[in-house]
C-alpha cells in the first residue's frame, strides 16, 4: 500500500476527523514505529505499527459507505448501557468492517441514517458548520395555527443555542383526530431538535421520519433496509461538504432520481 499522511489514515480509521488528527499529532501523541510523529509525516498504514495515545490503530479496513432505514425502538449508537437494540447490532450480521453512525436519530423516530468507517467524511456530513440538510416528514397532534407556524419558523433556543427550521410546510391531514403531517429541512442537526419546535408551538409529535441527508434520499427503504451508497451518492455527499468559496451562497440540495438497492 502507498505511503499517506498520517493524519488521513488516522482519521479513515474512524477515530477521529482529519483536523482532530492533526492536533493529536501535535500533541506527541502520535507514534510510528516507536517514533514521535511529526505533523506532515506520511505512513503505510498495512506496514507501519501506529499508536495513538498508546493506543495501536486498527488495520486498515475497506471504507464503506451505507445507507440504513432505521427502525423505531433502536439506539443510534455502537453500544448502550442499558443494554437496548442498536444500530450496530442490526447491522453487524450483514457488514464486516467497523462501521458507526453519521450523527444521531433518537430512539423513537426512525428513517435514513449513514453508517461508515470513514472518520473524516463523518466529521464533515455531522458538523453543524457544514449545513448539510436534514429532511424529516413529522406527525403532530393537532394543527398549527398560522400564528404557531409563524412562531414556529421564527426559531427559538435550544440548551441556549438557537434553533431555525430551514423550511417547514404542511403535508396533509389524518382522517381521524385531526392531525397533521409535516415536512421540515434543518441544517443544525441538534438531538430532538423537530420534536421541540412543534412541542414549544403545543402540538407534541406523534411520529417522526428522516427522508433525506444532504442529497441522500430513498423513497422505497423501510425499516431495516441496508445499502451501500452508490457512487453518483456518495460523489453527492462529498460536494455537499466540500470547502465553497467565502460569500458563495450554498445551492439548495439536489433530488436524485436514481435509486439502487442492495442487500
Amino acid at each position: 500500500m502507498p505511503t499517506e499522511r498520517l493524519q488521513k489514515i488516522i482519521a479513515r480509521s474512524g477515530m477521529c476527523s482529519r483536523r482532530a488528527a492533526e492536533d493529536l499529532i501535535r500533541e506527541g501523541v502520535v507514534t510510528v514505529n516507536g517514533r514521535v510523529a511529526v505533523l506532515g509525516e506520511s505512513a503505510d498504514a498495512a506496514r507501519d505499527h501506529i499508536k495513538v495515545e498508546g493506543r495501536r490503530l486498527p488495520p486498515s479496513e475497506p471504507i464503506r459507505y451505507l445507507l440504513f432505514y432505521k427502525p423505531r425502538g433502536v439506539m443510534t449508537t455502537c453500544d448502550d448501557p442499558e443494554e437496548r437494540t442498536t444500530v450496530i447490532d442490526l447491522v453487524r450480521p450483514h457488514v464486516r468492517e467497523r462501521v458507526f453512525p453519521v450523527g444521531r436519530l433518537d430512539y423513537h423516530s426512525e428513517g435514513l441514517l449513514l453508517l461508515t468507517n470513514d472518520g473524516e467524511l463523518a466529521a464533515l456530513v455531522s458538523h453543524p458548520r457544514q449545513g448539510v440538510v436534514r429532511e424529516y416528514l413529522v406527525k403532530v397532534k393537532g394543527d398549527l395555527s398560522d400564528r404557531e407556524l409563524e412562531r414556529l419558523k421564527a426559531g427559538m433556543r435550544l440548551e441556549g443555542h438557537p434553533i431555525r427550521p430551514r423550511s417547514v410546510r404542511r403535508e396533509g391531514r389524518t382522517r381521524k383526530a385531526g392531525n397533521t403531517w409535516w415536512r421540515v429541512e434543518v441544517t443544525e442537526g441538534r438531538t430532538h431538535e423537530v420534536r421541540e419546535l412543534f412541542f414549544r408551538v403545543g402540538h407534541p409529535v406523534q411520529r417522526l421520519k428522516r427522508t433525506a441527508i444532504g442529497p441522500i434520499r430513498d423513497a422505497e427503504m423501510g425499516p431495516g433496509d441496508l445499502r451501500d451508497l452508490t457512487s453518483g451518492e456518495l460523489e453527492a455527499l462529498r460536494k455537499a461538504v466540500r470547502p465553497r468559496p467565502k460569500g458563495r451562497p450554498k445551492a439548495k440540495s439536489p433530488d436524485p432520481r436514481g435509486r439502487s438497492r442492495r442487500g
